[in-house]
Parts: structure tokens; C-alpha cells; sequence
């Protein structure tokens, strides 16, 4: 008999998915088992801290309100700089390094406090035991790494140790082993034991639950030092002494003997030793295993776990939105180059689509057909659909990629449900791809998601460039017999800025976008369409403009071709009649020449993008004929969002008046938006920190430091306080101006930068008061800052906790007490500095000073307000500066984010100013939406704007698209399920949440009755 149970194989019943993960590190950042060294060892410090010295801390701290006020500016900083990575999954390198460098500066500063003296914890050995473990950890692991390297070399060890380690990974081991111990040195000591540790009586917890009475048992409870002292003796005792190792007795530091009164020295082993030498052999120890068994990563996984770990790896690699205040990236840079180099070199000398007509004969003959499509005019029940403005955020673009890619969507529309098949013809208005046009940006912002949305044929090679165009699947013969879903695309502004090099590389020269066919040859173009309707796709490059070659093809066209009664669309990049108005110029006069003098009332409908919203505006009824009966504006393909309320005044073109009939988002919801650049700005555009932090370090650069500040600190009243830090202010503002040349440059600088920042819509006059307005926010701000700064490390010195001796203040200390906390008589450490010719204190030296930045920074101040900068060495000088940076970014980051935010914030509300830059920072990916037309039996054209409001941000594998992809081997389009990516969550998946925010009936000549316009308003 046979039987329904599969074979079950021997690596089935192993857990390989965890040998795997383990030899792989896939763990993320950062790694599980430090992670939870981490937890272990900040729960266990600050368990004993509580219970040992909060009654402590609440008798002997200093309620002083300057030092009260100290901490909570401190801790306020560090927490608004570090806020825009707790928690996200930014650039990993630069949220790893700002970790450190926070734990860094923060410690820093906090042990010269007073609060942690009044509380009994002397920090100064705790940082000075880390920096000397760290550095020792460090060069053990590094001559470990190198040893190991060569034995991989020679071939010694499996070919899988060659992957070198990470510099980051060993960093951060060593620095969670050196907590480690400080953290135990803290509460047990380094104290040696006057009994064996092994085999006492009563020993560990269970010494503190002998019988007794209930009260007795209470009070030990609340003991909890009694506690801490039996782990110490027991669960960490030293391993023993040196006459129990003889062969290590010259090669370990021992332990700190205490009894009372004259003893002779100890030869136990150091228990901070014993458990520095613990960690490193088991970091040795999981290092080798993981690299030598290389069987475990070559070894076949079975059926089941390679199913499980296929679900679980494959996520759509999608690129974040482009951060357009970068200060970091390369891509803004290139654009900017590109933008320049377009404008100064291009513009006016050399113009592609002049080549291109060129190239096809001035529109003669037979070339024509590279200009014109006819083969969708005898097709019935015909739908197409726009968008405009893709490739930027990987979420938002497969977004609305997916919705173009859906066999039908089903949607609710007047209480009536709706289904909207696919349009047999995509248009795509321009901008493919952010910031600047290349390979890289198109392939991954623009290919990626529509390829994921509904794959090109399995014929098709990527790298394959098309020659003939269309290139017609096998067995379809000519164009219009072709029943798949087509697309035609017009360059936008951001397309141009190579000179429409890549554009046409990827869109003329290609013959697929996922699985829409590009038959297009030229970057404009007619398409003929049934019922009489037409679609004209204008290239306005960067003259917001056609040339007249393409004016001459399409007033050929409209004269020879185009009926009385027919119907016309015609696409654009920018729409010129909403810029026109905002900026109060007039532009594209060859378009509107076309429209009215030869289009004669035909266009019916001029659709765009370059605005990332919806917005559309229709023709009121007048004694002036209609030139275009319908604006629409429709920018909502995948890039940033744009305002809607900043053009909610809008109401002439042609001549004519228009009305709003629908704006999504809404121009209350857009107002309310906006007030994110306060909230949110930095959040999200922390690399901005990059060069805000830059420049008000630059306009206080010639402040530093701030000696006279007696004043200020003596005044008994609190309004008098205040009144000397105004006064301080004023006078330092005068002296950058007067006197200092760095920062007064720094700031004609900026000012001149803030003026012509400011948008050209209004008059000079109001320029130079916005920017002078602006620029004096920040100044006061930076100047502000500088004075906390300084009034914070004036008061540390007054009070003797900051430059009591020298640069190296903690390392002398440090060795003063070395010898009698950590006895060395075999002398270990004379050994190695004599081996390493004086590297191992002179490291551990340096790098105690540099670490204590709050030290160098004190000294050198004290010495420059004594003697005068002129006193310093150039090489001290910079040091100086380096260290006041340090801090001064942490302070200045946060605020000039906040007063740049807030200044956007209000001139895209009030002022109705920097409709772009205002949207751009805040990044959002929501709101987005496409237009689906459907040119209908009577020739009548119905218009569905459909949106989504939130676009999901995880996805997984769509298992119907999976399972489609298995059992059937279609072509995308045919499939129920084309999109490979689902929202992880069902209920936000843009296939469940799409809706109707606008839609409305165009009339053809053939029912002359008007407009009819039935609106959905959202």
C-alpha cells in the first residue's frame, strides 16, 4: 500500500537555519549577543547604583540650580540630536557612528559633573580601567585576526575564514567586554580573597535564606550590598592564585589584597583579569568555530528549510525617497553639475530633439511614423491611463506601479462599484526618475518597480539594446495587433539634465518597462485614438517650450490629419498654466500658439505632471470660447508630495476663468501638512546636520572662547542673569562684525545665500527682509548656543572640575593609583612597554586625552583667555577647535533644523513661498494617485483620478503570484496576479485602499450640449 507521507531527510529533523544564520552573521545591527551584553550589563549597574547609593544621592546632591540646569541643557541636547535614529532604519554607518559618538561626548562631559562625586562614584577609575581594557583588547584581537589570516593563507584553516572581519563588529566587542568590566571592578573590586573561593560553607545566595525569623530575613533582604558581596565572593570568584598556574604567574596582573594593617602582597590572580582573559578566549573561541566549519555553508539545506528561508529572505530591495538636503549625497551633487552644465553649455547651442528631427528626415515621408501612432484608432471599449513623476521612493512607485499593473480595480464610486480594467496604453508625463537622470536612478527607481509590478517577457534581456522598433512578440506581425499593454513616455525637466542622454538610452533605445511595450522612438509623439480623440505628447525640454521642428510636426498634423469634430489631449511635462500664474510669467508661447490658433477649441483636456498633486481645474462657462476645456495636473506618480493650498487662488488661463474642481490632498489637508518642517524637519533630513552644523560652527567660529563672562555668573537675581546674557550677546554680535573675520564672513556669507533663496515671485525689496530676517534667527540662535556652551565649562572651572592640572590629567592619575589597585610584581607591564618600544602607555596615554575632550577643550581656553590665541601653537589651535566642534555640532544640529524648519513652515503658509522646498524636506510618500481614461461607446471621455492615501512601507511575497508564476507559465499581463509584492499587511495594500477622488465626463463635438462634470470631492 502506498502512502501520502513524504520522505522525511536527516537534515530535516536539524535546525540548519540556525547554523546558518550563525555562520553567516545575518544579524542586524546591532548584533544579538552584544545587544544583550549591553542590556546585562546597564541593567546590573544600574540595579546596584539604586540599591546601594540612592539614599546617598538623595542626602548629598547638590540641588544647586546651575548644575540642575547644566544637566537637563546637556541631556536635552544629546537627546534632540540622537531622536531622528532611536529607533529607524537609517544610513547604517552614520546612525552606528552616531552611537559612539554620543556615548562618547556624552560620558565625557557627565563624569567631571559633580552629582556622580556626591553619589560616591568616582568615574575616574571606571573610564580610566575602559579606555586601558579597550585599548588592550583591541591590539590582542587585531594580532589574533592577523594570525589567523595567515594560517587562512597558507592554507591551514577552511577557505570560509578568509572573509576578514568587521572593523565595527570587533569595536563593538571590545567595548561591551571592557564595560563588562568595569561594571564588575565597580561593585566587587579587584580585590583578592583570604579563603579559597571553592568549597566554603554557606557560600553564594543560599547563605542568605538560613533559617531564621521572618523579620531577620527581611532585613537581609533589604540588604541588598549583602547580596552583591555574595555574588562577588561566589558567582565571580577569582580562578585562583599564581601557585596554582605557574606557567602563567609572569604573564597576569593580580589582585588588590585587602586586610588591615601591614600584609604581604597577593598573589591571587586579578578577577578583572581573570574575566578580561574569559571574554577574549571566547571571542577566540566562537571566531575559529564559526570559520572552520565550512561544510554547514556548502552543505544543500533541505526542501523545507530552503522553502522557509526563501519566504522569509525575499523582500523587494527598494530604495528610500531621495533626500534633497543631503549634505552627504553624491547623487544631489551630480544634479546640481548636470543642471549647470545643461543650462550654461546645452540650452541655446545644442538642443536633442533638433537631432532627433534631423535624424528622421524633418518628419518627411516615411519617417514620419517614428512621430506618429495610429494603430490604437480602430480599437473599441479603449482605456488608458497618466501618471507622471515616478521614480523616486521604491514604496510609492511600485505603489502606483501596482494599481497600472492590476487586470481590473474594483472601486466605490457614487455608492456604485466600479470596475476599471487595466489601460491597453500607459502614459507617463515625464521626470522618471530623481535626482538626476543615470543609469543607477533609472534602473533602480524607475525599472525596479514596474518590473515588480508586471515582469517584462521572459525574452526580453535588459542589456540588450533595441534596434528595430517596436520589437513585436514572436508571432505578432505588426503593431496593432499586439493586445498588450503599451506605454509612451515624454522627458520632464529632471530627464534633461544630462541633455536627455539616458532617457533616450532607456526609453527610446529599450523596448520594455516591466511588461509595457515601448514602442516609441522619439521623446514626442501623436497617438491616434478611437472615437476621433488624440494625444499629443510635447517634449518641453528645459525652455518649457517645443522647438519648431516640433511645431512644424504637429501643425502638419493637426492640418492634415486631425478632423473638425475630433478631440485632442495634450500632455505636457510642466504645467504651464499653475507656474505661469504662481510665478506671474508667461512661458511656452509655441504651446499655446498651437492650441489656439491651430487646435481652434479641439484640446479638450491638457494633462501634466512636475507638481506632485492632483489639481483640476475646469473651463466656467463664458461669453469667450473655450481653448482648453479641462487643466489637470496629475504628479502623484511616485515622487515627494507637493502642496495643493499654495495654488488654491488660481482661476485665469487663456484668457478665461476656471474653477477648482478637485485637489487632492485637499488644500486644508496640505496647510496642515506643512507643519511638519517644525516638527519633523531634521527627523527627516538628519544629513542636513552635515552643513547646518558646519555653518554655525563657521559663525561662531572667531567667538571661541568666550572669557569674559564674570558677570553673568555673579549677578544674585535671576532677571539680572538674563539681562547680563542679552548684554553678552549684543556685544558679542558687534565684535564678529567689528573685529573677527572668520564669522563675519560666515555671516555675509549666508545672508547673501538667504537672500537668493528666497523665490523670485517677490520683489527685491522683500527678498533682502525675508533674508535678513532669517538669517538673524539663526544668529542669534548660534550665538545663543555659544554662550550656554561657554557659561557651561566657565562654571565646571570655577569650581574645580575641569582643568585642575594638564591635557593628561586623567592618565597621570591613572597611573598614580595603577600599582596599588593592580599590583604587577613580575613586572608584566615594564615588559611590554620595553617590547612595543613604548607604544603600550603611550597609546593608553593619548587616548585617555583624547577621549577626555571636556579636559583639552578647559585647558586650552584657560591658556588662550590668560596669554591670548597667539600663545598657541598651530597645532594646539587646531586641536582646540576640534574639540569645541565636537560638542558644538550636538548643541547646533537640532536648532538649526528648527529655526530653517520653522522658516519654511512659514513662508509656504503665510507667505505662500517655497512651494517646492517646503515639500521636499518632509519626504512623504503618501498621497499618491494616476488618472484612468476610458473613451466610451458614444465617443464621451469618462475620467477616475485614483489615489491611495498611505502607502505601505513593508511588503512580502505575493503567494498568489507565486503560486500563478508555478503552475502557469503566462505572460504577465495575462496572469490574475502580475505583482510580485504585497503589503505585508492585507488592509494597506494599495490593491484594497485605492479610491475615487475624481471623476467627471467629457463631452465630444457630436454632443454639443456642454460639459458634463460629475465631481467626486474627498
Amino acid at each position: 500500500m502506498g502512502t501520502d507521507k513524504q520522505p522525511v531527510g536527516i537534515l530535516d529533523t536539524i535546525n540548519m537555519e540556525t547554523v546558518r544564520t550563525m555562520l553567516t552573521h545575518t544579524y542586524p545591527y546591532p548584533h544579538e549577543h552584544s545587544r544583550h551584553a549591553i542590556i546585562a550589563v546597564v541593567v546590573g549597574c544600574l540595579f546596584f547604583i539604586s540599591s546601594d547609593n540612592m539614599h546617598t544621592l538623595i542626602q548629598k546632591l547638590d540641588k544647586n540650580i546651575k548644575w540642575w540646569s547644566i544637566y537637563a541643557g546637556l541631556l536635552g541636547f544629546f537627546y534632540f540630536f540622537s531622536s531622528p535614529f532611536v529607533g529607524k532604519t537609517i544610513k547604517p554607518s552614520y546612525s552606528n557612528f552616531s552611537r559612539w559618538y554620543i556615548a562618547w561626548i556624552l560620558v565625557a562631559a557627565l563624569y567631571h559633573l559633580p552629582s556622580f562625586q556626591s553619589m560616591g562614584v568616582d568615574m575616574r577609575m571606571n573610564l580610566s580601567l575602559f579606555l586601558t581594557i579597550f585599548i588592550s583588547s583591541i591590539f590582542v584581537l587585531l594580532v589574533f585576526h592577523l594570525v589567523f589570516l595567515g594560517l587562512w593563507y597558507i592554507g591551514l584553516v577552511s577557505r570560509v575564514a578568509g572573509r576578514r572581519p568587521e572593523i565595527l563588529t570587533v569595536l563593538q566587542n571590545c567595548t561591551v567586554l571592557s564595560v563588562a568590566c568595569c561594571v564588575f571592578y565597580s561593585h566587587c573590586g579587584n580585590h583578592a580573597l583570604n579563603e579559597t573561593p571553592f568549597g566554603r560553607k554557606d557560600s553564594g545566595l543560599f547563605s542568605l535564606w538560613k533559617k531564621s525569623e521572618g523579620g531577620e530575613l527581611l532585613a537581609k533582604f533589604l540588604k541588598m550590598y549583602e547580596f552583591k558581596d555574595e555574588v562577588c565572593k561566589s558567582w565571580f570568584a577569582p580562578v585562583g592564585s599564581a601557585r596554582d598556574y605557574p606557567l602563567l604567574s609572569k604573564w597576569v596582573i593580580y589582585g588588590e589584597f585587602s586586610c588591615s594593617g601591614p600584609c604581604e602582597s597577593s598573589d591571587e590572580i586579578s578577577p578583572i583579569y581573570s574575566l578580561w582573559a574569559t571574554f577574549i578566549g571566547l571571542y577566540i573561541a566562537n571566531y575559529v568555530v564559526e570559520r572552520s566549519t565550512g561544510w554547514a555553508l556548502t552543505h544543500p539545506l533541505s526542501v523545507k528549510e530552503t522553502e522557509r528561508l526563501k519566504n522569509k529572505q525575499m523582500k523587494p530591495n527598494f530604495l528610500d525617497m531621495v533626500p534633497w538636503y543631503s549634505g552627504t549625497s553624491a547623487d544631489l551633487f551630480k544634479t546640481v553639475f548636470d543642471l549647470l552644465v545643461s543650462v550654461t553649455v546645452f540650452v541655446g547651442r545644442f538642443d536633442m530633439r533638433m537631432m532627433q528631427a534631423a535624424m528622421s528626415g524633418g518628419h518627411e515621408g516615411a519617417k514620419q511614423e517614428d512621430f506618429l501612432y495610429e494603430h490604437f484608432s480602430e480599437k473599441d471599449n479603449f482605456w488608458f491611463d497618466f501618471m507622471a513623476d515616478t521614480g523616486d521612493g521604491g514604496n510609492s512607485s511600485y505603489s502606483v506601479a501596482k494599481l497600472l499593473a492590476q487586470p481590473s480595480l474594483h472601486v466605490w464610486n457614487n455608492d456604485s462599484l466600479n470596475k476599471l480594467p487595466r489601460g491597453d496604453l500607459l502614459l507617463i508625463g515625464g521626470d522618471l526618475a530623481y535626482p538626476n537622470p543615470s543609469a543607477f536612478t533609472y534602473e533602480k527607481r524607475l525599472f525596479r518597480p514596474f518590473e515588480y509590478a508586471l515582469q517584462p517577457p521572459p525574452w526580453y534581456k535588459e542589456e540588450h539594446i533595441a534596434v528595430n522598433k517596436p520589437e513585436l512578440p514572436r508571432g505578432v506581425s505588426e503593431l496593432k495587433l499586439y493586445d498588450g499593454p503599451q506605454c509612451f513616455i515624454i522627458p520632464g525637466n529632471h530627464d534633461w539634465f544630462d541633455g536627455l542622454q539616458t532617457f533616450m538610452r532607456y526609453i527610446c533605445h529599450k523596448s520594455w518597462l516591466g511588461g509595457w511595450l515601448m514602442p516609441q522612438k522619439k521623446s514626442y509623439f501623436a497617438l491616434q485614438l478611437p472615437k476621433g480623440w488624440w494625444v499629443f505628447g510635447l517634449d518641453l525640454a528645459l525652455h518649457s517650450d517645443i522647438d519648431s521642428y516640433q511645431f512644424k510636426f504637429f501643425s502638419e498634423l493637426i492640418q492634415e490629419k486631425v478632423k473638425e469634430n475630433d478631440s485632442v489631449i495634450v500632455m505636457t511635462h510642466e504645467p504651464s498654466w499653475l507656474l505661469d500664474w504662481y510665478w506671474d510669467d508667461v512661458t511656452g508661447k509655441n504651446v499655446t500658439h498651437l492650441i489656439r490658433d491651430y487646435l481652434k477649441g479641439r484640446c479638450k483636456l491638457r494633462v501634466a505632471g512636475d507638481l506632485h498633486h492632483y489639481m483640476r481645474h475646469s473651463y466656467v462657462e463664458s461669453d469667450k470660447p473655450a481653448i482648453v476645456q479641462h487643466l489637470l495636473v496629475n504628479g502623484c506618480g511616485g515622487a515627494f508630495l507637493h502642496p495643493t493650498h499654495v495654488f488654491s487662488n488660481f482661476n485665469q488661463a487663456y484668457g478665461t476663468s476656471y474653477e477648482t474642481k478637485a485637489a487632492y490632498p485637499s488644500t486644508q489637508d496640505s496647510s496642515r501638512i506643512a507643519l511638519g518642517n517644525i516638527l519633523k524637519f531634521r527627523k527627516k533630513n538628519w544629513q542636513f546636520d552635515f552643513i547646518g552644523g558646519f555653518i554655525y560652527f563657521i559663525l561662531t567660529f572667531s567667538l571661541f572662547p568666550l572669557c569674559k563672562l564674570d558677570h553673568i555668573l555673579q549677578d544674585d537675581t535671576f532677571s539680572g542673569h538674563i539681562k547680563s546674557f542679552f548684554s553678552t550677546m549684543w556685544d558679542s554680535f558687534t565684535y564678529m562684525f567689528g573685529q573677527s573675520y572668520v564669522s563675519s564672513a560666515g555671516a555675509l556669507l549666508l545672508l547673501a545665500a538667504a537672500i537668493s533663496f528666497v523665490p523670485s515671485k517677490v520683489s527685491k525689496k522683500k527678498k533682502v527682509i525675508i533674508g535678513v530676517v532669517h538669517v538673524s534667527a539663526h544668529l542669534a540662535s548660534a550665538l545663543v548656543l555659544i554662550l550656554l556652551m561657554e557659561l557651561g565649562v566657565e562654571t565646571c572651572i570655577r569650581h574645580n572640575l575641569l582643568a585642575t592640572s594638564g591635557y593628561h590629567s586623567l592618565y597621570e592619575w591613572y597611573r598614580s593609583v595603577e600599582s596599588e589597585h593592580f599590583p604587577d610584581p613580575t613586572g608584566l607591564r615594564a615588559r611590554i612597554e620595553k617590547w612595543t618600544f613604548g607604544l603600550y602607555p603611550a597609546c593608553i596615554k593619548y587616548l585617555m586625552s583624547a577621549f577626555d575632550v571636556p579636559e583639552v577643550m578647559a585647558v586650552t581656553r584657560t591658556n588662550i583667555c590668560k596669554n591670548g590665541k597667539v600663545s598657541l601653537s598651530r597645532g594646539t589651535a587646531i586641536i582646540y577647535y576640534a574639540s569645541v566642534f565636537l560638542y558644538f555640532w550636538v548643541f547646533s544640529t537640532p536648532v538649526v533644523s528648527l529655526v530653517f524648519g520653522s522658516y519654511l513652515y512659514i513662508c509656504i503658509n503665510w507667505l505662500h513661498l517655497h512651494f517646492d522646498e517646503a515639500f521636499s524636506s518632509l519626504r512623504i510618500a503618501n498621497y499618491k494617485s494616476f488618472t484612468r481614461f476610458h473613451i466610451m461607446e458614444d465617443g464621451n471621455l469618462e475620467v477616475f483620478t485614483l489615489a491611495v492615501d498611505k502607502v505601505p512601507k513593508k511588503w512580502k511575497l505575493d503567494s498568489d503570484w507565486d503560486n500563478e508564476l508555478k503552475q502557469q507559465h503566462q505572460l504577465s499581463q495575462q496572469r490574475k496576479y502580475p505583482s510580485k509584492w504585497r503589503a505585508d499587511s492585507s488592509h494597506q495594500d494599495p490593491v484594497n485602499t485605492v479610491k475615487v477622488v475624481d471623476h467627471f465626463v467629457i463631452q465630444t463635438y457630436k454632443a454639443e450640449s456642454g460639459v458634463e462634470d460629475v465631481s467626486v470631492s474627498h
